[in-house]
């Protein structure tokens, strides 16, 4: 006879070779070891910063004008979402700094703990880190009617 369900516990059972979200733990195991490159949390962070209202772009000029430029590269023209973004990793810890253009208006504070939240929430459940620190660069505004810096509305020259 089954227990009642005051006295159940929530155990769920995976079958073999199913993946369940991780709820947190040792990247080591007694089975081996799991390693995650700078990469992967890197880009992580990224799409977890730029989902946050108010971010209009990721990264400082320079990289920006590289990013641009290398998306209009054919094969090669995908957006890079780890743009702006750098990361330490250790086996059970990162540490990640986001660099962001925000747009006009918005609370730089209120932003800033929102991209903290979003990014340490994604980080974690992702990847089972613990994150020490996200340290938001705030590096320029975009102020309504802006046209990007990147691309001259006309050339200058012919």
């Amino acid at each position: 006879m089954s227990a009642p369900a005051s006295e159940r516990t929530d155990q769920k059972t995976t079958t073999p070779g199913e993946v369940k979200a991780r709820q947190g733990g040792e990247l080591v195991g007694e089975h081996g070891r799991t390693a995650i490159a700078d990469t992967v949390v890197a880009k992580i962070a990224g799409m977890a910063a730029s989902e946050v209202q108010g971010v209009y772009a990721m990264g400082a000029g320079m990289a920006r004008a590289f990013g641009a430029v290398r998306e209009r590269i054919p094969g090669v023209g995908r957006p890079n979402v780890a743009q702006g973004v750098a990361v330490e990793v250790g086996e059970r810890q990162a540490a990640i700094d986001v660099d962001v253009i925000v747009d006009y208006g918005v609370s730089i504070p209120d932003l800033g703990n929102g991209i903290r939240r979003n990014v340490i929430a994604a980080v974690e459940k992702m990847c089972g880190l613990d994150v020490t620190e996200v340290n938001v660069n705030v590096g320029d505004i975009h102020l309504p009617g802006e046209e990007s810096s990147e691309e001259p509305a006309e050339p200058r020259v012919r």
